[in-house]
């Protein structure tokens, strides 16, 4: 298989008590890096949530998923509206 067909940008989203919350990461597997998450295998700030995934798009290279990764975290607007799918899940 391809480089391309093998990375992804992600947001995962999550109820909290305070509230929901968004995820911006990269992987090479979108079912299997969700079950970590899920899992508490995750990055630290993902333990002990319950994640769905909200949006996903696939990268033509791991720096370019990378690349995506750091804008969307930086693109608050978007995920504000994203956050809001949270609420109607």
């Amino acid at each position: 298989m391809s480089d391309a067909a093998n990375n992804y940008v992600y947001i995962l989203g999550a109820l909290t008590d305070a509230g929901p919350v968004t995820y911006v990461g990269w992987t090479t597997d979108l079912d299997a890096r969700l079950a970590r998450h899920n899992a508490g295998a995750g990055a630290k700030s993902t333990r002990g949530k319950v994640w769905i995934l909200l949006y996903a798009e696939r990268c033509a290279s791991k720096s370019e998923a990378m690349s995506r990764e750091q804008h969307l975290k930086r693109d608050k607007p978007f995920r504000a509206r994203l956050r809001a799918t949270c609420l109607a899940a």
